[in-house]
């Protein structure tokens, strides 16, 4: 003979048997949050929260495992951990803009500039990250960095000859992206 169902598994798809298991369980789990949590309105939300949760969760309720009011207080204190979580990272974002000055008018004025300025640089970025990655740290080292192909080719790991053949296939690519941009990719053979 099967075994009848728990008040708790019907909880997550019953809304008789929610309310019933709510009713029930409230005044512990409002006790357990408020030993945990000092706010009233974050208690209030982690309240809630965990009998979210239980909605979702009451299939893995399995009586021999304990009683309804240990596996919910397992729900709660991982909706309580997740709380605290949130709020650590919380303050540590906030700790890393504390200490920064917010922009004024000036200081946003010049950044426009200095955006608009580098343009033509923000139109080769972006037809460099159309190639492989190889052939982008090819360019990049040689363009940006201002190494030699073979300086190049040896941060690379590859022979000068591969470089050079690359560093060529990338140029006619880039060529083809930027037919406006001035002499695109100047290098040294060395």
């Amino acid at each position: 003979m099967a075994k009848p169902e728990s008040g708790l598994a019907r909880a997550g798809g019953d809304p008789a048997a929610l309310e019933a298991f709510y009713r029930r369980h409230i005044e512990e789990v409002s006790r357990f949050i408020a030993r945990r949590v000092r706010d009233p309105h974050t208690a209030a939300d982690l309240t809630a929260e965990v009998f979210l949760a239980v909605v979702d969760s009451a299939h893995t309720y399995r009586p021999a495992m304990g009683s309804e009011l240990g596996w919910l207080y397992g729900v709660a204190r991982n909706v309580v951990a997740a709380e605290h979580r949130r709020a650590a990272r919380e303050s540590r974002i906030a700790g890393r803009i504390a200490g920064r000055r917010l922009l004024d008018a000036g200081d946003i004025a010049r950044l426009e500039e200095r955006i608009d300025a580098e343009s033509d640089g923000r139109r080769a970025y972006e037809a460099l990250s159309g190639l492989p990655e190889g052939v982008r740290a090819l360019l990049e080292l040689i363009t940006v960095d201002g190494l030699t192909v073979t300086e190049a080719a040896a941060a690379l790991g590859i022979r000068p000859v591969t470089a050079r053949v690359r560093l060529h296939r990338a140029r006619k690519a880039v060529r083809a992206a930027l037919p406006a941009f001035p002499a695109p990719l100047a290098y040294s053979e060395e």
